[in-house]
């Protein structure tokens, strides 16, 4: 493994958290009926480079929100995936922006392949010089662990961090992830790799570039794959439009409050739509983001240790 570089991605991780005081994550995930009719508003449905633009508008507009409030944004990269060209320039548009504003950003990808197709995925996504220039990206473990080590050298090399699928938040998660092989679950397999990568990865942080997704909608094996993982930062989806609360993430941190993220999409970027948001009206959208987001780290501060922050 080469030498770590000053900015290894898990310190960076860590700082952020820290200067947030909030381990809130603010997933871009723009579609396109539940956007704020004020930037839909003379787009026809099927004029992709116009709805690409109002994508781009639309994420700009949170970041200028949450850049002072969260210390991380994810980008869902199907959404401009689904507008092809155009979508991609927008996605673009918008990684760039949210880095320029100091914030980090985890493309959600969840990309992978075996031998060189790896290595492009690696060389077009992560760090500084790539391409995309995304601080993280979301990757499959289950192409084996020579997949993930192309992933691994970039990330060390540029600074960069990766987020491994382990337990997924989604209820069909467990057709394949709960299946038992040698005594134990896929995903505790998974887990022990992401532990062994992220201790041979790790910073001044205690915490390595390698992490692992898992999701909040399973509380009792978030608690068991963050002891099982000390070393890796855990990214946590399934808080808010998917059902869980802040109580069910309190066993995804260490006793500093650190160690996870959560992921919030749909309970921010559209909380203009949410009843207890309504009153700001679609022409404040963006104060109903900003009020999301502070009622979210404060559920969080309250009911987990991230009140130590």
């Amino acid at each position: 493994m080469q030498s770590l570089p000053n900015d290894n991605f898990s310190d960076r991780l860590a700082a952020a958290v820290r200067r947030c005081k909030t381990p809130v994550v603010v997933g871009l995930d723009p579609r396109w009926q539940q956007l704020p009719e004020p930037l839909t508003s003379g787009v026809e449905t099927g004029n992709r480079p116009a709805m690409a633009q109002a994508y781009a508008r639309f994420c700009r507009a949170i970041v200028d929100v949450v850049a002072s409030l969260a210390p991380a944004v994810k980008p869902q990269a199907a959404f401009f995936e689904q507008l092809g060209p155009s979508g991609m320039n927008a996605l673009h548009e918008v990684v760039d922006y949210a880095r320029r504003h100091g914030l980090l950003v985890i493309l959600d990808g969840k990309r992978n392949d075996i031998g060189s197709t790896a290595e492009a995925y690696a060389d077009g996504f992560l760090g500084e010089g790539s391409a995309w220039q995304a601080d993280a990206l979301t990757v499959s473990p289950y192409l084996g662990s020579d997949s993930l080590q192309p992933f691994v050298e970039v990330a060390v090399r540029r600074g960069a961090g990766l987020f491994v699928l382990a337990k997924t938040s989604n209820p069909g998660g467990g057709q394949f992830q709960n299946l038992v092989a040698d005594g134990r679950p896929l995903y505790r397999h998974v887990a022990d790799e992401v532990e062994r990568l992220a201790i041979a990865t790790s910073g001044e942080s205690g915490y390595g570039a390698v992490g692992a997704v898992v999701g909040a909608t399973y509380p009792e094996q978030l608690g068991e794959l963050r002891a099982a993982m000390p070393h890796a930062w855990l990214l946590v989806p399934g808080y808010g439009s998917q059902g869980a609360t802040a109580r069910d993430v309190a066993g995804a941190f260490d006793a500093a409050g650190l160690g996870a993220v959560v992921n919030n999409s749909r309970g921010i970027i559209f909380a203009h739509a949410r009843p207890e948001y309504q009153h700001f009206g679609v022409a404040r959208w963006q104060d109903a983001v900003s009020a999301a987001t502070r009622d979210m780290t404060a559920q969080l501060a309250s009911e987990t240790r991230a009140g130590k922050l």
